[in-house]
């Protein structure tokens, strides 16, 4: 099984994803297991307060040590093993197919973090992060909705949580398709408002078949 923590200070926005389609399925089969951190319930003050103004002045707040740390010692709790700290930021790699296959492959449990606001204290990176993630060339509100994007780009790789384990060993980005994207698919009727399905799909000759959708990735 692969244990996601997640650190968000917005726990409620996870429920109908968690609920739903395969990852639902992926935990019911105990494939995958996510729990849910709330970081104020880490904050020392009587307000739950976890950000501040930053250093050096300029607009937005910043996410502070005190709870991240904190937060992320309770997590690992006594635990020898190293646990990967995931922290989603424009600056991260990109994740990939590639680099969900790694974590699919390899890791037991990961711990996410979802930053707001103008991001968190560089010291809680510098000092336990192992990997900043970026799921594209943008800014989001917060770091829930890359958390959701990795869960699910993972756990769906897992054995079993997918029906069929060909759905996921030939698809777009994967090995068997050298990287490239997924050729298209088609399915019935023959014949749509005049648009028909490729001769070739309809001949039950499957090196002829294989060959087309081969062509066809990109």
């Amino acid at each position: 099984m692969l244990r996601f923590d997640i650190i968000t200070l917005f726990p409620e926005m996870f429920e109908s994803v968690l609920a739903s389609s395969i990852l639902a399925r992926g935990i019911k089969l105990k494939k995958v297991q996510v729990k849910l951190h709330n970081l104020r319930d880490f904050a020392k003050n009587k307000w739950r307060k976890v950000d501040d103004k930053p250093f050096g002045g300029g607009a937005g707040m910043v996410m502070q040590c005190q709870p991240l740390f904190a937060a992320v010692k309770k997590i690992r709790g006594s635990s020898k093993k190293k646990i990967p700290v995931i922290y989603f930021s424009p600056r991260g790699e990109k994740l990939t197919q590639p680099l969900a296959e790694n974590f699919a492959e390899k890791a037991e449990r990961i711990i996410l973090v979802c930053g707001h606001y103008e991001g968190v204290d560089q010291r809680f990176i510098d000092a336990l992060v192992t990997q900043e993630l970026s799921i594209g060339d943008y800014v989001l509100t917060g770091g829930e909705l890359p958390a959701m994007v990795l869960v699910d780009a993972v756990a769906r790789l897992l054995p079993g949580v997918v029906g069929k384990s060909e759905s996921v060993a030939e698809e777009s980005f994967s090995k068997a398709l050298d990287r490239k994207k997924e050729y298209p698919h088609y399915t019935r009727p023959e014949v749509f408002q005049g648009m028909k399905v490729p001769d070739v799909l309809l001949t039950g000759n499957h090196a002829a078949i294989r060959k087309w959708r081969m062509q066809q990735t990109r």
